[in-house]
């Protein structure tokens, strides 16, 4: 294969949580290794990228920020920003929208990377969008761009699970409006050649929610660095549980991990590091002061890669108890570091576990309870589990075949495209 020109375009991209920024880290650097030239295009929170540029073979990566308003920053969330920061129609729509209560980024990004992608000199080869999914890619498929777009899910399963989550008719009716950009997304989606996602659960829910054809969807699973996540090198934290579960979102299941812990604090020392950092008004801190556990449960945020591999490999048992997950990053990182897992039986998470992880149903803290009390009676069990997740990650998830997958369908949309032209 010639080496490429490709533009990454993400609307933001944290870098240790949320899987976006993960998946546009790594995917960009193996694409890189490959031998191609990577522009990584996104908003803030921006990624971090790693610098490939003195391993032979290895095309040029470098990020291109597209900056938003940055209306949603942590340190300062629905902000309003001055006048002199407006610098035309495009921001006066990114605020409009989060005015009237609406989501602005996806379409907002999407018109701005369309305006860099189109004065790209050279032009890129491809345009590989990470579930921006707005109108501006239509704009470039207008142009004849070959454009291949990753949906991990179908933003619609969050948006339902919320609004059944929600107390009342006036918060349902605000998080619709919120969501108001799912419905671009769907038809942003039904319109593009080329659509990846990360499992056979995703692109069924996708085929499904968004009235796309079979056809036009790819499955290629996201993978990990089994050289940074490994089995550690020094004994487990008795009682340690780790989740990557602490959003305040219903979808992450925090409500029901802390529940669950809950039980087990009443007859054993257990201790739950929970990665993330939930609203200190949110519903999972709460939680953690109705059930008196506050002495069980803390927060770490911010990890790097390595610092996050050793969590997981200090705990007895990791935690992915979602109500939906369209892949899972963490149970995978947790695997690879041969920690016992219990996950939900929700989504894809049947698809990525097998039967390398203990099941149990989504929602239900007592099946989850009794789940964690069994693994932290039995070493040999918890023992079994994490080398056969780490033989299954070894075996089956891997960035370098992600790239390589992924790169073949650029190869195969580029052809495409100048077929119809």
């Amino acid at each position: 294969m010639p080496p490429l020109r490709i533009a990454l375009l993400s609307y933001r991209s944290k870098p240790h949580c949320g899987g976006q920024g993960v998946y546009v880290r790594h995917l960009s650097r193996e694409l890189a290794r490959l031998g191609h030239d990577v522009d990584v295009l996104s908003g803030q929170p921006y990624p971090e990228l790693d610098d490939v540029s003195t391993e032979p073979g290895a095309g040029r990566l470098r990020l291109v920020p597209v900056p938003s308003l940055d209306l949603y920053r942590d340190d300062d969330p629905f902000r309003t920003p001055k006048l002199s920061e407006w610098r035309g129609l495009v921001d006066a729509l990114e605020v409009t929208t989060m005015w009237t209560g609406g989501f602005p980024e996806p379409l907002t990004f999407s018109l701005r990377a369309a305006q860099a992608v189109g004065a790209a000199d050279p032009p890129y080869d491809v345009v590989h969008d990470n579930q921006s999914l707005g109108y501006g890619l239509l704009a470039l498929a207008r142009r004849g761009v070959p454009i291949v777009t990753t949906i991990h899910h179908p933003i619609t399963v969050d948006r339902e699970l919320e609004i059944a989550a929600a107390p009342t008719r006036l918060k349902r009716l605000s998080l619709r409006r919120w969501y108001g950009f799912a419905r671009m997304q769907a038809r942003v989606a039904r319109r593009l050649p080329r659509i990846v996602t990360v499992s056979r659960n995703s692109a069924a829910d996708i085929v499904r929610e968004f009235g796309v054809a079979g056809a036009a969807v790819r499955v290629i699973p996201v993978g990990v660095d089994t050289e940074v996540f490994r089995p550690p090198s020094v004994p487990r934290v008795p009682g340690r549980i780790v989740s990557v579960a602490s959003s305040d979102s219903p979808l992450k299941g925090a409500r029901v991990l802390l529940e669950a812990v809950g039980k087990l604090a009443t007859e054993r020392d257990v201790e739950l590091v929970m990665v993330g950092r939930p609203k200190e008004d949110g519903p999972v801190m709460r939680l953690i002061d109705e059930l008196s556990i506050g002495d069980r449960v803390r927060f770490v945020s911010g990890l790097p890669d390595d610092a996050l591999a050793a969590l997981f490999g200090s705990a007895e048992i990791a935690v992915v108890p979602s109500l939906y997950e369209g892949f899972s990053i963490p149970a995978v990182e947790a695997m690879a570091c041969g920690t016992a897992l219990v996950a939900s039986r929700a989504g894809a998470l049947p698809e990525v576990v097998g039967d390398c992880g203990v099941l149990v149903k989504a929602g239900d803290a007592g099946e989850l309870a009794h789940a964690l009390a069994d693994l932290l009676d039995d070493p040999a069990a918890r023992d079994r589990l994490g080398r056969a997740g780490r033989e299954r990650v070894c075996s089956d998830y891997s960035w370098a075949h992600v790239a390589a997958a992924t790169a073949d369908l650029y190869t195969e949309t580029i052809q495409d495209a100048r077929a119809h032209r």
